[in-house]
């Protein structure tokens, strides 16, 4: 597998080794070695960096894995210190097994065209596993029309007891044209939801004070695209196929096993 290197990363990797080759020798009993000596360390430092560049790779790697492993560390933090929130914040559609073993957070707008992509396979998710729990947050990013969505998709939750609001979702997620205001409510409609009541639920100031409490979760969490999927304590940024996020919920369950 070719690697493929961050550019901070190559740079902060060639520097080092521009460093390592170049600059005075700084280490123990060096300031008693001769000019000469100093020298010829260098330049048989070099000529093995030549004859094995290898080894500038291995290198780069264990410092992008490191990279890794610390980026991962803070996400699990950042993600525990608001889990109530994210899993459990009382407006968001809950779908799946409401006592799975995993919850998946899922933020979403309906105008994402990878959110779209992202759809079918986490429709399945939850389908293949049913101990899967599905958070929905509404998180309208892409203009006017997906915050009218947003809105609506809040709204639809209040009637039939919630029954309609996969289907409605489902609906919006297909639609493969633009999701302005008459489509989004012919789309309800479609759904068997009360349109009119549906408008008038929409304007609730509670709606919008939940689309708020979503949007300053996800600035906590550093999302700034959609999909983004919060799985156990792990985030997963941008369209992942259903393999992906299988194996990243079956690690949740390896963890807490």
């Amino acid at each position: 597998m070719k690697l493929r290197l961050s550019r901070p990363l190559a740079a902060l990797g060639f520097a080092a080794i521009w460093a390592m080759s170049s600059q005075p020798v700084a280490a123990e009993g060096a300031g008693d070695m001769s000019q000469t000596q100093r020298e010829s360390m260098r330049t048989e430092f070099r000529a093995y960096l030549l004859e094995h560049p290898e080894v500038i790779m291995e290198a780069i790697q264990v410092l992008e894995l490191r990279r890794k492993e610390a980026e991962a560390t803070s996400e699990a933090g950042m993600v525990s210190s608001i889990s109530e929130d994210l899993r459990n914040d009382g407006y968001s559609f809950v779908a799946g097994n409401p006592d799975g073993d995993v919850t998946v957070v899922e933020f979403t707008d309906y105008n994402c065209g990878y959110c779209k992509r992202a759809h079918e396979d986490v429709k399945a998710l939850i389908r293949m596993d049913p101990n899967v729990r599905l958070v929905i947050k509404e998180f309208p990013i892409l203009g006017p029309s997906s915050r009218i969505a947003a809105e609506a998709a809040m709204a639809a939750i209040a009637q039939q007891g919630g029954d309609a609001y996969l289907e409605f979702n489902d609906l919006m997620m297909k639609n493969r044209g633009a999701l302005d205001e008459a489509t989004v409510y012919q789309l309800a409609e479609r759904a068997g939801l009360d349109v009119g009541l549906l408008r008038s639920d929409a304007r609730d100031p509670k709606i919008a004070k939940n689309l708020a409490r979503t949007s300053a979760l996800a600035q906590k969490l550093r999302i700034e695209g959609t999909p983004t999927f919060v799985i156990g304590d792990q985030i997963v940024r941008g369209f992942v196929p259903l393999k992906d996020l299988q194996a990243a919920v079956a690690e949740q369950r390896a963890n807490k096993g």
